[in-house]
């Protein structure tokens, strides 16, 4: 498969490591609601990169990271991330790593 057209990267900042096996979802906004377009698991380096479709349109989308499932048994606030976007320019690659931490997430624009 090749890479996705939105790609993902989750690190672990309080291990200090790639947050391996997170479940991914990746949706796009329609006018009749959210639509899935792929689902996934990061690797062993933290990333998702076959996600979902090589191209996608101008739109509303969003990736929702299970984080429940990452930690398990330890001790956690926030048992899903949901990050929303916009692209504009569909030619691009979007790239939208999350730093995650058991009580504090942030995300931003990759490249």
């Amino acid at each position: 498969m090749t890479r996705s057209a939105i790609t993902t990267h989750v690190l672990d900042t309080a291990g200090g490591r790639p947050a391996r096996d997170v479940p991914v979802r990746l949706e796009v906004r329609t006018p009749q609601g959210w639509r899935e377009l792929g689902s996934g698991r990061t690797d062993e380096d933290g990333r998702c990169t076959t996600l979902g479709p090589e191209r996608v349109e101008a739109a509303d989308h969003r990736l929702t990271f299970d984080t429940a499932a990452y930690y398990g048994d330890r001790d956690h606030f926030f048992p899903e991330v949901t990050v929303t976007f916009t692209i504009t320019d569909p030619q691009q690659h979007h790239h939208v790593p999350l730093l995650l931490s058991p009580f504090a997430i942030s995300t931003y624009r990759g490249s």
